[in-house]
């Protein structure tokens, strides 16, 4: 693995390249999800279905925080791409340095007004009735982990712009299957219930957060920091948000989003319907795993080959990228379709969800086949520096169709508007997406520009 260098992104058949970047990608998403599935599993059947509730509650604002990471960590990467395209390692290093110094005053901040205000915040995503009490057990806990787990996200990213996602796959890795372990330990063996569950979640974050840490000072980085690179600096910053303020944009969309969610379903069939939304939710994390896995790996490739101004290479990492997701969003769709009732009767006993759950998760993944084409037009936008344009197109799915359809259609419809409310998203959003993306490889990634 040591031998990968960033240069191969701009030189090998593209094809090839996607596959080599996405499998890593894909294999890390897997796993990452598999660990949320079956942590959602061990928690429903050890713990029950009021703690899958109370730890859906708690996911937007702790995932809020660790966006963080993750929108610093795809802001600077797409600089790091780019600059490592166009030979600039110096600018490379020093947006490593800054995006670390960056995400650990945010989160830091962000963790310490999460905590202060934890009585108001749980119940305003959902925490309500028999959920308050577990949620705030898991919510507290799992809080003071979460500037690790941002830093990890922000790793991640990062290790993938240098060319290099089979340790960024590893990297995923590690905290999931160290969650699962300490997941059995701690609530099965041990008896510890939501705490249990709590600190295998923090503990987890802190494994991962070792190994990148220990990569980025190993031979294996190309992106050596210095001191002096710690230092914030005013154009850099400028860019990492700008950037990054998509990806963080699309995040508290999603908290919004589980705050909108639990309360309207809570309102409709009380614990039961928030708890048939926290299984399609993570399914919804797991299921997707090839298509985001396509679209990670997408991102360097993208990034490296517009800083090199090859637009040829570019075109076709669209056009690959995209061909490939769509397949794999198939075959998804499929096997949601055929198994709904058995992936839900793995997750509970509880026979109100179990009959409830499949036809609302097939409706939920019925525009899945798709939904590739918006997530790899919105990501190209992100990966060439295209900050406005990239902002929109990832707005528009969830924020922009999504947040005003579950807050019409339910008032006609009942619970069933909500779950009908994706697939209209996901196709009106792809429309838009597809509209833009054709008109910008017309435009500006012409044959006659490329190199």
């Amino acid at each position: 693995m040591a031998s990968v260098n960033s240069t191969n992104l701009g030189e090998k058949p593209i094809a090839k390249l996607l596959v080599q970047q996405a499998a890593p990608a894909s294999i890390g998403i897997l796993v990452m999800s598999l660990n949320i599935l079956i942590d959602t599993i061990f928690v429903g059947n050890w713990i029950g279905s009021t703690a899958i509730a109370a730890i859906n509650v708690v996911l937007p604002v702790s995932f809020f925080i660790a966006a963080l990471g993750m929108a610093i960590g795809i802001g600077g990467s797409s600089i790091i791409s780019r600059a490592l395209g166009a030979n600039n390692h110096k600018k490379a290093v020093k947006t490593l340095g800054n995006q670390i110094s960056l995400t650990l005053l945010l989160t830091i901040s962000l963790v310490i007004i999460g905590l202060v205000f934890v009585d108001s915040l749980i119940p305003a995503f959902g925490g309500k009735g028999d959920i308050f009490e577990p949620a705030k057990i898991y919510y507290t806990i799992v809080l003071y982990g979460v500037p690790f787990l941002a830093l990890c996200m922000m790793g991640n990213t990062v290790i993938r712009a240098e060319g290099k996602p089979k340790f960024a796959m590893i990297a995923m890795i590690i905290p999931s299957v160290g969650n699962l372990l300490l997941d059995y330990i701690l609530i099965n063996q041990m008896g510890l219930g939501m705490w249990g569950a709590a600190w295998a979640s923090t503990a987890s974050y802190f494994f991962c957060f070792a190994y990148v840490f220990w990569f980025f000072i190993s031979k294996n980085s190309e992106l050596k920091i210095r001191l002096p690179d710690f230092q914030l600096h005013k154009t850099i910053i400028s860019e990492i948000g700008s950037l990054g303020f998509v990806t963080l944009a699309r995040q508290a969309v999603v908290s919004i989003i589980y705050l909108l969610m639990n309360n309207i379903l809570f309102d409709l069939g009380g614990e039961d319907s928030v708890a048939i939304y926290a299984i399609i939710g993570r399914m919804l994390m797991f299921a997707l795993f090839p298509v985001l896995g396509v679209t990670q790996g997408f991102l360097p490739i993208a990034g490296f080959n517009y800083g090199a101004q090859k637009y040829h290479r570019v075109k076709k990492s669209i056009n690959t990228a995209i061909l490939y997701a769509c397949g794999l969003g198939l075959l998804v769709f499929g096997g949601i379709m055929l198994f709904a009732e058995e992936i839900v009767g793995i997750f509970t006993q509880n026979p109100t969800i179990i009959a409830a759950t499949p036809n609302a998760m097939r409706w939920v993944f019925a525009a899945t086949p798709i939904v590739a084409i918006q997530l790899i037009g919105a990501a190209y936008y992100q990966a060439v520096g295209k900050a406005i344009p990239a902002l929109l197109l990832t707005l528009s799915r969830q924020g922009f169709f999504f947040i005003p359809l579950i807050l019409i259609l339910p008032e006609y419809f009942g619970e069933i508007g909500v779950w009908i409310s994706f697939p209209i998203a996901d196709l009106l959003s792809t429309l838009l997406t597809a509209y833009f993306l054709n008109r910008e490889i017309r435009l500006k990634l012409r044959p006659a520009t490329s190199r």
